[in-house]
């Protein structure tokens, strides 16, 4: 079923979005959450300056959150066959779970050469021959495609720290990855508006924007969207 939802190929100006109705009533639902939660939210988180206290707290919430999503990352490593960024990325969490105290510090960055190597498992089924199917726009989570979506499921499923850590200790970490994106929010908050609140079709701008990155992190921007192009 997967296999067959995936599979449908692009229209000619290299966008698969049957389901724009939908989709653009939850590009509505999120941008108005944008508005009134999530950008307060970041330039609050953010407003303490690039020096201040603030930032330095925003910037290890955000370590804490990244590095307990490392163990789930190595899984993917191995699960699209590369044992080098899986042992990599296993050595990057228990740098920082131990020097790092608990990974609120990144030392492995800097110190031991072991930037995060980020992968997901709808990078595993691209790298499985997994077609992306239709574009969606997820409410809460934002633009995915078919075959993202069901990756991020099976990232929470596969996700070591389920098991490792208890139920409180899980949907801590899980704030702090929220909270780091928050953060994020604040730092590109010009850009995010631009798209976001300013542009004449937020939702049609939303759209090629996050394929054009999402293609081209994966290699598949093909002849279809170059996201180079001028």
């Amino acid at each position: 079923m997967l296999l067959a939802a995936c599979a449908a190929g692009h229209g000619e100006d290299g966008i698969n979005d049957p389901y724009e109705p939908m989709n653009r009533k939850a590009h509505a639902f999120n941008r108005g959450l944008d508005a009134h939660v999530v950008k307060p939210l970041g330039a609050g988180m953010s407003s303490g300056g690039g020096d201040g206290f603030g930032s330095h707290a925003i910037a290890a919430v955000g370590n804490f959150g990244s590095n307990l999503a490392q163990p789930g990352k190595a899984a993917n490593h191995l699960l699209q066959g590369q044992p080098g960024p899986a042992a990599r990325t296993t050595l990057r969490f228990l740098v920082n779970t131990t020097v790092g105290l608990a990974g609120f510090l990144d030392p492995a960055t800097e110190g031991f050469a072991l930037p995060e190597e980020d992968t997901d498992f709808g990078q595993t089924l691209a790298v499985w021959g997994v077609g992306e199917g239709a574009y969606l726009e997820l409410p809460l989570i934002g633009p995915s495609t078919e075959r993202d979506a069901v990756g991020r499921v099976v990232d929470l499923v596969i996700d070591p720290m389920r098991s490792w850590l208890n139920r409180d200790q899980y949907l801590i970490g899980m704030g702090a990855r929220v909270a780091s994106k928050a953060g994020e929010r604040g730092r590109f908050g010009d850009s995010v508006d631009s798209i976001l609140h300013e542009s004449a079709d937020s939702y049609a701008q939303t759209r090629l924007i996050w394929l054009q990155h999402r293609r081209h992190e994966l290699g598949e921007e093909g002849e279809h969207i170059d996201p180079y192009a001028e």
